[in-house]
């Protein structure tokens, strides 16, 4: 008498857990590599307000910090008329000049005034003053 065998099944690989995995893997990855990324500027506090959207390009950044020391770009400067001399130098090459200026929340009123001022004369007129959004502690580093 013969006994029946059930046939022999193939060998299959689950490829399911493998692109679980893989997922895994990437995201894992990504993750990482956002926390190595360094990011290079000034800390500066800055004021709140709400409803407040940067959609213009940033071409120049001008930051007044609490110790008084003005920075054209990350390259500190001793005066506004410093600053002037670059922007006027600047908006001969680029006619659609943007200044967008950084001041610390307790540099004095009176020094940012001064800087807008300084900018208007040179024959700038897109001036723009940076804020955090309202609820929001943010420094830039």
């Amino acid at each position: 008498m013969k006994i029946p065998r059930k046939p022999l099944k193939k060998a299959r690989i689950e490829i399911i857990p493998m692109i679980d995995t893989m997922f895994f893997l990437l995201v894992f990855f990504m993750l990482a590599s956002l926390t190595m990324t360094n990011q290079f500027s000034l800390p500066v506090n800055l004021p709140h307000a709400a409803g407040i959207q940067d959609k213009q390009q940033q071409v120049i950044t001008l930051t007044l910090t609490k110790d008084g020391n003005i920075f054209y770009d990350k390259e500190q400067i001793a005066t506004p008329a410093d600053a002037v001399l670059r922007l006027v130098h600047q908006s001969k090459s680029d006619k659609q000049t943007s200044v967008i200026i950084n001041a610390d929340r307790s540099v004095e009123h009176g020094r940012v005034v001064e800087l807008m001022e300084a900018i208007r004369q040179s024959g700038l007129n897109r001036i723009a003053i940076a804020v955090s959004p309202s609820g929001q502690e943010v420094a830039i580093r």
